[in-house]
């Protein structure tokens, strides 16, 4: 299962969370943000023989998710609490890049790594 970048658990809606609910962001606006991140990747990796976050090796995730010393303390309390494999390691760095992508960032911040962290659902269970 680690093999797989975003794992969820996902429990029925309450129906009454459904009834009077606020509206989220319009779909046109999620598909125009994928679509701007998607563009990001297409030039990032140019002259790298791939396409997007999810396709990079262990030498192109050392070239484009760069950490600064908040990032790298984050993952490494990460690492620690949920003893995540190196395959898990680099599956969160993937998911943190795409993150950042989305929210039009050029870095991967803290939180985008805790973000990409919360969808290793397998990887915490019986660890916390």
């Amino acid at each position: 299962m680690d093999r797989i970048d975003i794992q969820l658990w996902l429990s029925p809606v309450d129906p009454s969370k459904l009834i009077g609910r606020t509206k989220g962001e319009p779909s046109g606006k999620v598909a125009e943000r994928v679509l701007r991140a998607r563009k990001v990747q297409e030039r990032r990796f140019v002259d790298e023989g791939i396409f997007t976050n999810a396709e990079m090796n262990n030498r192109q995730l050392e070239r484009f998710c760069v950490l600064d010393a908040a990032c790298c303390e984050v993952l490494e309390r990460l690492i620690e609490r949920l003893g995540l494999s190196a395959r898990a390691y680099s599956r969160i760095l993937k998911v943190a890049r795409t993150i950042a992508d989305l929210a039009g960032s050029e870095d991967i911040r803290p939180e985008f790594l805790m973000e990409a962290a919360g969808y290793r659902f397998l990887d915490r269970i019986g660890k916390e």
